[in-house]
């Protein structure tokens, strides 16, 4: 099938790309001891990079509290630039561009993952039933502790420190991870926050900390390489709110003005490990945010080929991020172009391990 709009070129702040066809974040825990990238992750991303391609990095600890999955990598330290620095530069070899995503998990972690053994940290102390990786497998998340104003506030600067080495690191761009339930998801939604603080109460109080880390990433980057990942309807990790309609319409229209690079929604089409092809047009999703939002957005969630062509002419989206099919393919957008038959991804092999379902799978040209 031919796919004139999601093969065409588009601009995104300075950066021209070749196409529309962007790599997910895709959580793979192959990070090496202190949360540093190795050789292995920077082959992995060269692999995945295509000549004037978009790949967004998988979520990046910005804070030593922040991490609930061990492998996950981080930038919360110095020390960790230099391993990030070896991906980028193997991504631009190839001709293509790498935004790094920043994240923390909140309450999705584990005593075992935290300082000291310290409680994880959260908007509000409230009943959580999640899970965790630590070196003991998935467990359930140990309880969690309501963060203080301050600690809100320097969290804020933790986030800004982790795009200033994602500057040094040399990536394009930063997107800041503010859904699937982790720590910004957490202060958006009622169901997580219960604070009586400057941020918590109001839609606009519960929108602040997420406002405050784009304009800090801002400072460090400028505002056309920031971006917000937001994911309307999810329901990972545990997550829900009273109205989800209003606030992430108020999100919208809040970062609008800020003329960011791009605003990544989570289309709510994933149900398990099916897709759900009649949530296209879910109330909170990328028709509805369209109306509030007109700068560039990236709309993912079990798309094909065929089904982001739609959402591209529809006029919802500019871009459509894939996930497992890129884990499977890595040359995914020139087996899109010609009409090439996909690799099967290994679910079991997604999370943690060794190059196995991780840079073993072949190229076209090598599976013929």
């Amino acid at each position: 099938m031919n796919h004139p709009t999601l093969l065409s070129n588009i601009q995104i702040g300075p950066h021209a790309l070749a196409h529309r066809v962007v790599m997910a974040p895709l959580t793979r825990m192959r990070s090496e001891p202190g949360d540093k990238p190795g050789a292995l992750m920077a082959e992995y991303y060269a692999q995945r990079a295509s000549h004037g391609g978009l790949i967004v990095s998988e979520a990046t600890v910005v804070s030593p509290t922040g991490n609930g999955y061990l492998g996950s990598p981080g930038l919360y330290n110095d020390a960790q630039i230099p391993g990030w620095k070896a991906v980028t530069e193997a991504v631009h070899a190839k001709g293509g561009r790498i935004f790094l995503q920043l994240f923390h998990a909140g309450r999705q972690s584990h005593s075992d993952m935290q300082p000291d053994g310290a409680q994880p940290v959260a908007p509000s102390a409230m009943e959580y039933n999640g899970v965790a990786y630590t070196a003991n497998g998935w467990v359930p998340s140990t309880p969690h502790r309501a963060l203080e104003t301050a600690e809100v506030e320097a969290l804020v600067e933790d986030f800004r420190r982790a795009a200033q080495r994602g500057l040094e690191a040399g990536f394009d761009g930063v997107e800041i991870h503010a859904a699937n339930g982790y720590l910004i998801d957490q202060f958006l939604q009622d169901g997580s926050n219960q604070r009586t603080d400057a941020y918590g109460g109001s839609i606009a109080k519960r929108a602040r900390f997420l406002l405050d880390i784009t304009r800090a990433a801002i400072e460090v980057w400028g505002n056309d390489r920031v971006a917000v990942r937001l994911g309307p309807s999810g329901s990972f990790g545990d997550m829900k709110d009273s109205d989800p309609e209003a606030l992430f319409v108020y999100v919208a229209q809040q970062l609008a003005p800020l003329n960011l690079a791009y605003l990544h929604l989570i289309e709510p089409r994933v149900i398990g490990n099916s897709i759900d092809e009649s949530k296209d047009q879910n109330p909170v999703a990328a028709q509805l945010i369209r109306q509030h939002y007109k700068g560039l957005i990236i709309a993912a969630g079990g798309f094909t080929a065929e089904s982001a062509e739609r959402i591209l002419q529809a006029g919802d989206a500019d871009l459509v991020a894939f996930g497992r099919d890129f884990i499977a393919n890595p040359d995914l957008p020139e087996r899109i172009r010609h009409g090439q038959p996909l690799n099967a991804y290994d679910r079991d092999t997604f999370y943690g391990g060794s190059e196995v379902g991780f840079t073993d799978y072949p190229f076209y040209q090598q599976s013929a």
